[in-house]
């Protein structure tokens, strides 16, 4: 038996979870289906910077943007820029400004999960598939065999979509760049070397087509980003089941680069994970398909480097939201209205995050970002 859900979103990330609470502050009830078995399944990663253009918006379209201030790590705006030697090259302090400022992405998450009404979630529903039934409605299949239909389908399940095959045949393709994450816990006290060289925001560190990204959490670790400019199959060549090995074979690609950068890989504590760089492509957008749309990293999935991926998907979010509200009993015109906005804003951002990529990760990726560092706020 099937049962029907008005609107379903499949994936409750943080563009998902937004989309929902909106629609709820406009007493619009929609069910978030979502993969992993509760709030808690796993840990949700590191740090964000909230951008007053995008994601704030969507906090106050949310009516959760005071919690969201009480969430602010002080002085996580602060920025290093290192060379492979260890020079300083920029050193900027939190200017306290509130445009871009660091919240942890999971406390993030918990505000607006603790936001929507009891049953919202639908925890545990990993989606297999979706297909069209007449007038715009869907199917949605999941892993447990259960199905449902929905009216309006909404994509929020990210970079590898379920959804987005309803509308568009585009499939990400590698960047070129792929990460390895570590992480230093309790740094001041067990690793303070690292933390001085971090610093108390977020770090960079570029030579050679690669280099470290770095930020203070607000429990006093550092997650390290070490990025790498290699072949897609590069991290199939090391088992990161032993830590020591992998570690080893990281820094074989740091030879020469100062003992305290190296130290960022070499002293992590816990597992290293691989990460490829995925991407689709820039101004990627599809056909008015009724019944169906999609947010976020389902959207247009972007490397991190403009810093947009959270901010978009929220601002989706709320978007969407808001269009559904304002056009009571016609979702084409809604879906229309979003989709004219979506297209634009999701290029722009990701030509940006290409454009980065290639700036950061190319031969003269260090003086580049010197020059664009040094041109002052008016310039970025």
């Amino acid at each position: 038996m099937s049962t029907h859900h008005p609107i379903a979103v499949v994936g409750g990330g943080l563009g998902g979870l937004t989309a929902a609470r909106v629609l709820h502050t406009h007493g619009i009830e929609a069910t978030v289906f979502e993969r992993e078995a509760s709030a808690r399944a796993r840990v949700q990663g590191g740090m964000l910077d909230i951008h007053e253009e995008n994601g704030q918006k969507a906090l106050h379209a949310a009516g959760l943007h005071e919690e969201f201030r009480a969430l602010i790590h002080e002085g996580g705006q602060a920025m290093r820029l290192l060379g492979p030697d260890g020079t300083v090259h920029v050193s900027a302090a939190d200017d306290d400004s509130g445009t871009r400022p660091e919240v942890d992405r999971g406390a993030l998450r918990d505000l607006l999960l603790n936001s929507l009404p009891d049953g919202t979630i639908r925890w545990g529903s990993k989606v297999t598939g979706a297909r069209p039934l007449d007038g715009g409605r869907h199917a949605v299949t999941f892993a447990d065999g259960s199905t449902i239909t929905t009216d309006l389908l909404i994509g929020a399940d990210g970079a590898w979509s379920r959804v987005r095959p309803l509308v568009s045949a585009a499939r990400p393709a590698y960047t070129g760049v792929s990460f390895v994450e570590t992480d230093l816990l309790d740094a001041d006290a067990r690793h303070p070397r690292s933390a001085a060289v971090v610093g108390g925001g977020f770090f960079i560190c570029l030579g050679n087509e690669r280099g470290f990204l770095a930020h203070r959490e607000t429990d006093g670790s550092l997650h390290v980003y070490t990025a790498l400019k290699t072949g897609e199959d590069w991290v199939d060549t090391i088992d990161f089941g032993d830590s020591a090995a992998a570690k080893a074979a990281v820094l074989t690609h740091f030879e020469g680069w100062d003992d305290a950068l190296r130290a960022l890989v070499a002293d992590a504590d816990g597992p290293l994970v691989p990460r490829r760089i995925h991407a689709l492509p820039v101004g990627h957008r599809w056909a008015r398909t009724p019944g169906v749309t999609l947010l976020g990293d389902a959207a247009h999935l972007m490397s991190p480097f403009a810093g947009e991926g959270a901010n978009l998907a929220m601002f989706d979010g709320a978007e969407l939201a808001g269009a559904i509200a304002a056009h009571p009993g016609d979702r084409e015109a809604a879906l229309t209205a979003y989709e004219e906005a979506l297209f634009p804003r999701g290029e722009a951002s990701a030509a940006e995050s290409a454009g980065s990529l290639d700036t950061m990760f190319g031969q003269d990726g260090l003086e580049k970002m010197i020059g664009f560092f040094a041109g002052g706020p008016a310039d970025r």
